[in-house]
């Protein structure tokens, strides 16, 4: 049974940071693509990060970029993504989802999903 739980989000104040992991579990995780997406009340679930499965490329939504990194231990069988700089539109649930190919920015092509972890950003 594949298993991807989320941990390290809170509630942090406006310029600080957070650092979120994802640890997967029945699964080959060297051989997925991970992403973190994120979703806002009433807003469509939306991607913010990938990286392959090697780690030798990162991707980024231009929202984040330059603030946010994504890193893997396959060691570990766990992806991280830390936040910096963190801004009030960052308030989202946060999800990590696995994808047994090149990563995607498209939610419906991924194979597995985390059930989610809260950030909340204050002003």
């Amino acid at each position: 049974q594949v298993q991807l739980v989320e941990s390290g989000g809170g509630l942090v104040q406006a310029g600080g940071s957070l650092r979120l992991s994802c640890a997967a579990s029945g699964l080959t995780f060297s051989a997925y693509a991970m992403g973190w997406f994120r979703q806002a009340p009433g807003k469509e679930r939306e991607w913010v990060s990938g990286i392959n499965t090697g780690a030798a490329s990162t991707y980024y939504a231009d929202s984040v970029k330059g603030r946010f990194t994504i890193s893997r231990d396959n060691a570990k069988n766990t992806v991280y993504l830390q936040m910096n700089s963190l801004k009030p539109e960052d308030t989202a649930v946060y999800y990590c989802a696995a994808r047994l190919s090149a990563v995607s920015a498209r939610p419906h092509t991924y194979d597995y999903w985390g059930q989610g972890t809260q950030v909340t950003v204050s002003s």
